[in-house]
């Protein structure tokens, strides 16, 4: 595995690489970033990536660190045993 491989955002799978390609193409912001790459958008709402992807974007694009993406909490938090469960429905 190389870095370029690394995922970035577990919950939607997106790799650095992926990120990396996304914003030297398209010039995006971390929004933009966001949206055209779903980082940021899985179960833990950002948590865990938003630093990442915030600060990739600064170094490619040059955005300022100020304007970060803002990240939201589940309507219901769950477990993470409880997300992986299977049910009977």
């Amino acid at each position: 595995m190389t870095e370029m491989d690394m995922v970035i955002c577990r919950c939607e799978e997106v790799t650095y690489n992926e990120i990396v390609e996304t914003a030297t193409k398209y010039n995006c912001t971390a929004r933009e970033l966001k949206l055209r790459t779903r980082a940021g958008m899985g179960y833990c709402g950002g948590r865990t990536c938003r630093m990442m992807v915030d600060n990739i974007t600064a170094d490619l694009v040059g955005e300022n660190l100020r304007r970060t993406l803002k990240y939201q909490p589940p309507v219901r938090p769950i477990s993470f045993g409880n997300l992986g469960a299977e049910t009977n429905e």
